[in-house]
Parts: structure tokens; C-alpha cells; sequence
């Protein structure tokens, strides 16, 4: 798998009440998305970044850790042929991310995925 990004998933309770400490005193400023569960941040001086999930909207568990790929199918084939756990199945979602997400040996779920041009 050629991996292009990796970003931070911070589980929080309320995107909310914790964007105000992540943008204004990290300076994570600039949003890139917020779907009301799930919202990035990134800092516009430096490209650093970081992902603030309440919950997974149609996975069974959140992602510790969200990997974009050139190639998310041959990712999933790569992940069962391995014989790792697959926790969510390769799907198009409905924000339009294609992903899977898998169980790594040490019991972290990474969130593999494709965003579209």
C-alpha cells in the first residue's frame, strides 16, 4: 500500500466545546471539513493537522489513526489477503470517501481511505 497522508483521530466528546482549544491554541485554524462528528483542523503556517471524532457515523468502532491511499481498493485486497481483521468493509461513503478500516496486530483501528479528486 503507498501511503500519501496519515492524520490523528482524537476521540472527544463534543466537537464544539473542544475546537476552540485546538484552533486557537494550537492554531490548528483552518477547517477543512466538520460533519458534525468528525471535523479536521489544520494549521495554515505549517500543514500540521488533526482529526476530532465523536463517533464513527456508520462503523462499529472509531479509527485511532485515518491513512489516506492512491488506492484504497488494492489496500483492502493487500489487508484480507494478510488475513487482518477488517472492521468496517471497503465502502463508498456517503460524504464521498471510499474506506475500510482494519485491526492491526496490536489492536489499533486504522480508518484506510481514498478521497476523491
Amino acid at each position: 500500500m503507498r501511503v500519501t497522508r496519515i492524520i490523528a483521530d482524537l476521540p472527544v466528546a463534543d466537537l464544539a466545546s473542544a475546537k476552540g482549544f485546538y484552533t486557537g491554541f494550537l492554531g490548528l485554524s483552518t477547517e477543512e471539513f466538520d460533519l458534525g462528528w468528525v471535523a479536521r483542523y489544520t494549521s495554515p503556517e505549517t500543514g500540521a493537522h488533526l482529526q476530532l471524532v465523536t463517533r464513527d457515523a456508520t462503523a462499529p468502532e472509531s479509527p485511532a489513526i485515518s491513512v489516506m491511499t492512491d488506492d484504497v481498493d488494492a489496500a483492502y485486497a493487500e489487508a484480507q489477503a494478510a488475513g487482518y481483521e477488517i472492521v468496517h468493509p471497503l465502502t463508498t461513503e456517503s460524504w464521498g470517501v471510499r474506506r475500510f478500516f482494519v485491526r492491526a496486530p496490536d489492536g489499533t483501528v486504522v480508518n484506510v481511505v481514498h478521497h476523491p479528486a
